[in-house]
């Protein structure tokens, strides 16, 4: 009596089983993934999905995640931030993983980020955009400049750079910042620097070995933005070696430049004049001055001074 009722209790159990699995099976197949891959396929008999329970079951399971989302740092799917997709191939249903939204997006941020670089820039600046920005009177030609230049890039390219110059703080950084931003949208990478902190950074560099590495990075980027320019302690290595390098190179491959400075370009060449004897180079100004002349369009910026509030 003991071994039948065990037999009995063990029959029992596997035919338990055997509706568990069903069940299973049947619940899995009125998925709507499964069910709108069905409708696609009206031709593959019901073997095929019992076949494929395995991946089947990985399908439901997944989507079920993505439906209640707990964000991609606490994604439990089998490959973090993707989707299960099943198709028909070879005969079987296979599972094909792709991005999900979310990742989709951060991998889009990411990559914003990466067009956007910048060196000793306020994040404040680097974060710039047009929309967020006061078309003051003063500042609307250049703004409405600086966003010409960039949708140029919908067809090609500018044939010149800017230059911003005006008075401390009416935004001329600000508006710099924001072409980065707006570059993003065309795919077009930048590089926002600067100048003084740079220069004194460049000096460094010469014992460190990085000079050359740094300068190929400002003579490549697609569009460069040097940040007030003029402000620079000038000397004539930092001129001719480092300035006028960047701009020869720049120049001869056709490379905008954008600049923004305190001074306009008469006072620029008089800047760039300077000697560390207290004399003035006024040829080696003018040859680093007809690498800019020709090459940008000037805009005056005014306003009222957003620092002093």
């Amino acid at each position: 009596m003991e071994r039948m009722d065990k037999l009995v209790g063990q029959l029992k159990k596997r035919l338990s089983g055997r509706v568990d699995s069903e069940m299973e099976a049947k619940k899995i197949l009125s998925h709507p993934e499964v069910q709108s891959f069905r409708k696609q396929h009206p031709h593959l008999p019901e073997k095929v999905y019992y076949r494929s329970l395995v991946q089947l079951r990985q399908l439901v399971r997944e989507r079920e995640h993505c439906k209640h989302c707990p964000g991609l740092e606490k994604c439990p799917n089998l490959m973090e931030g993707h989707q299960p997709h099943i198709q028909w191939y070879g005969g079987y249903i296979e599972l094909r993983l792709a991005p999900c939204e979310k990742m989709i997006a951060l991998e889009m941020e990411k990559k914003r980020k990466n067009l956007i670089q910048s060196h000793y820039i306020p994040e404040d600046i680097v974060n710039a955009t047009f929309d967020q920005m006061n078309w003051d009177p003063g500042r609307v030609a250049a703004i409405e400049a600086a966003m010409d230049f960039c949708d140029q890039f919908a067809t090609g390219s500018p044939k010149k750079g800017l230059y911003f110059y005006g008075p401390f703080g009416v935004g001329k950084s600000r508006i710099a910042g924001a072409m980065a931003q707006y570059l993003v949208q065309y795919g077009i990478d930048s590089l926002m620097v600067y100048v003084p902190d740079f220069i004194r950074e460049i000096k460094d560099s010469i014992r460190d070995g990085m000079l050359s590495d740094k300068l190929e990075t400002l003579k490549k980027a697609t569009v460069l933005i040097l940040d007030d320019i003029g402000a620079e302690n000038i000397t004539p290595w930092t001129r001719d070696e480092i300035l006028g390098a960047i701009l020869q190179y720049r120049m001869v491959y056709k490379l905008p430049t954008v600049m923004t400075s305190n001074l306009d370009l008469n006072e620029l060449e008089n800047h760039l004049g300077h000697s560390e004897k207290g004399g003035t180079e006024r040829v080696k100004a003018k040859r680093i001055m007809e690498r800019i002349r020709p090459f940008v369009d000037v805009y005056y910026v005014d306003g009222y001074n957003r620092r002093a509030n």
